[in-house]
């Protein structure tokens, strides 16, 4: 932990009223939910991939003595939603056509993590603003976007990996009436985020309107959002080229436009300099254009 944990020796030699294990959780909890950057740029999706289930469970237990550090919460949400989509979801995806009955308890399991991932936002966002997440859950319309009003621009982290989340559970519960229901509270919580801070982290609202505004036949909406994300990113990162050829091009069967843009994505060089800090990210935006370029007589008649 390097200087982080010099920091809590000093603070706990100067606050004898506070107690050492309670400071060495906090280091702990802070130095776990700084990962995000040496994950992000790895080059190992695989370690990624086992690594992470470890990180998630030491996070919880820390949270049942730390349960509204908000640092926490937010990493909890981001981490549990992002592994869930990139090593569930997406091997829920490809198992579908060789083993239906592997892939649907997949898709169970991914969907349980999203919710999950999702609770953890909706205690964060209180813990930010008290009854938020309340009213984000159970709350009328007029409820949701009273209590958004409150949300400040540096929420914006905290409610785009909740609307996500949000949104990656009620695609895998299309059977699922009452989280169905819930839709109009990730439009709302993600419309807020959109307002507060459009360019948020380079594009990653963006991206995600690319996919929410394609699932809601919106496809000039979508496009929009595509080009601004890529005007924001400068064309270095690949999952919004993914989802717009999965979300847009494919309904509007334009498989030519298809097919060169994931060739183009396939093709990516990860290890350029300007994208190496988003490189698993790519790894991953490739392994599912390479999975859709294989699925395109199925997707284009």
């Amino acid at each position: 932990m390097g200087a982080k944990s010099d920091i809590f020796i000093v603070l706990a030699a100067l606050c004898v009223a506070c107690s050492p294990s309670h400071l060495a959780e906090v280091a702990v909890a802070n130095a776990l939910s700084s990962t995000g950057d040496t994950f992000s740029s790895d080059d190992d999706p695989q370690l990624i991939a086992a690594a992470t289930p470890f990180a998630l469970k030491t996070m919880e237990s820390l949270l049942a003595d730390l349960p509204t550090y908000e640092r926490l919460l937010r990493a909890l949400t981001g981490d549990f939603a992002g592994y869930t989509y990139a090593f569930v979801q997406q091997e829920a995806d490809e198992t579908e056509a060789k083993d239906p009955d592997r892939a649907a308890a997949e898709r169970l399991r991914a969907r349980k993590l999203f919710l999950r991932a999702r609770g953890y936002g909706l205690r964060g966002l209180d813990v930010a603003h008290a009854g938020l997440g309340e009213a984000l859950l159970a709350g009328s319309s007029a409820d949701r976007k009273a209590a958004l009003a409150v949300a400040v621009p540096k929420d914006v982290p905290l409610m785009y990996w909740t609307g996500a989340a949000w949104a990656l559970a009620i695609s895998d519960g299309k059977d699922q009436v009452k989280l169905i229901g819930q839709l109009p509270a990730v439009a709302d919580l993600m419309e807020r985020a959109l307002a507060l801070d459009p360019d948020w982290d380079g594009g990653t609202l963006q991206e995600f309107f690319v996919s929410f505004d394609a699932a809601r036949d919106r496809p000039k909406d979508a496009l929009a959002h595509y080009q601004r994300a890529l005007a924001l990113d400068h064309g270095t990162r690949l999952g919004v080229k993914v989802a717009y050829a999965e979300g847009v091009l494919v309904p509007k069967q334009d498989r030519a436009g298809f097919v060169k843009l994931l060739t183009e994505v396939a093709a990516f060089d990860v290890d350029a300099p300007a994208a190496r800090k988003d490189r698993l990210a790519n790894v991953i935006a490739q392994r599912r254009a390479r999975w859709l370029l294989s699925r395109v007589d199925d997707l284009f008649v």
